[in-house]
């Protein structure tokens, strides 16, 4: 079923829809959540979650992108999940992505921040735009749907040293980009 006729069925308030979007995008929700949470339970859960907040957005929302729309939702759930577990001590994946986005992303604390965040995505899309298409590819895979470095090597042929030090090198481009354009780090 293709997303348009998906998202009429959250329109049309019918349950087909979460059927249908558990169908085709259950695994990816799950893939974004595990790898950002490890934990299978968790994750699950953060799938199921966001299925719901799918059913109370739509309508009035009418996403142009389904998948990203249902990524974005994943995402903020996975996360807000590792703060949980972390704010808990248990053992969350994330804090590695984190700690390397850390660098490079200011945090968006103030609402004057906040606010400045749509530049900032701005920023960013266009940065990712002039990469070459395999770096853009490879820096979406870690830092958006959070790939294993491990896996991603494997997948690049090359080791996971060498794949950090690439990502490394992006990252200081990125907050380059960022401080030429006057983002303060």
């Amino acid at each position: 079923m293709e997303d348009f006729q998906i998202i009429e069925l959250y329109w049309d308030r019918d349950e087909e829809a979460v059927r249908r979007t558990a169908e085709k995008y259950g695994r990816l929700l799950l893939h974004i959540s595990y790898h950002i949470l490890s934990n299978y339970e968790d994750s699950e859960e953060c799938v199921n979650d966001t299925y719901g907040r799918a059913w109370d957005s739509m309508p009035p929302k009418k996403p142009s992108s389904l998948s990203a729309y249902l990524g974005r939702i994943i995402r903020n759930l996975s996360i807000n999940r590792w703060y949980q577990c972390h704010a808990k001590k248990r053992n969350c994946g994330a804090s590695v992505l984190l700690s390397e986005l850390s660098e490079c992303i200011p945090a968006g604390q103030t609402p004057e921040e906040i606010m400045e965040a749509s530049m900032l995505t701005e920023i960013i899309g266009r940065w990712l735009e002039v990469l070459p298409k395999e770096d853009r590819i490879l820096f979406v895979r870690r830092y958006w749907y959070c790939d294993n470095l491990e896996w991603l090597a494997r997948e690049y042929l090359t080791t996971a040293n060498k794949l950090a030090g690439r990502l490394f090198r992006m990252r200081k481009k990125l907050k380059e980009e960022l401080e030429k354009e006057g983002v303060i780090i």
